[in-house]
């Protein structure tokens, strides 16, 4: 784990601008949360609008909306592919985005084009100087 600051930057996954983390599977397929400075930015998670199991989404779409007491906010998908799964726990309690954004993620998706994807996106270090810059 690296900290920046009071932000928190989990190593082994990959990062967005917009504070999206992609965690690639054994298996291929790609975990998708939020990262611990956007579930701080946002404040209380009141709601989580899961995105529909078999939509397919390119690198960058809108994936799904996450409602805080603060704002609605959109979350991007890191990565091309279809949603296979979805994490049904934030239906009824979001607020576990709050306690771990990195354990509790949103969608899993079957990627498309993942090896081109990752090449776009930032590691745990790339993301943390990153933050440093905001």
């Amino acid at each position: 784990m690296i900290e920046v600051g009071e932000y928190k930057v989990e190593e082994g996954l990959y990062y967005t601008k917009e504070h999206e983390w992609a965690k690639v599977l054994e298996d291929g397929t790609v975990l998708v949360g939020i990262s611990d400075y956007a579930q701080k930015e946002l404040g209380d998670i009141a709601y989580v609008e899961l995105p529909e199991v078999g939509a397919s989404f390119s690198k960058g779409d809108v994936l799904c909306e996450v409602e805080s007491v603060k704002a609605v906010s959109e979350v991007y998908a890191p990565v091309s592919g279809e949603v296979i799964e979805v994490n049904e726990e934030l239906d009824d309690s979001p607020e576990l985005i709050n306690e771990d954004p990195y354990a509790n993620w949103i969608a899993k998706l079957k990627p498309s084009n993942l090896e081109d994807d990752l090449k776009e996106l930032m590691d745990a270090e790339a993301y943390a100087k990153y933050l440093e810059t905001l």
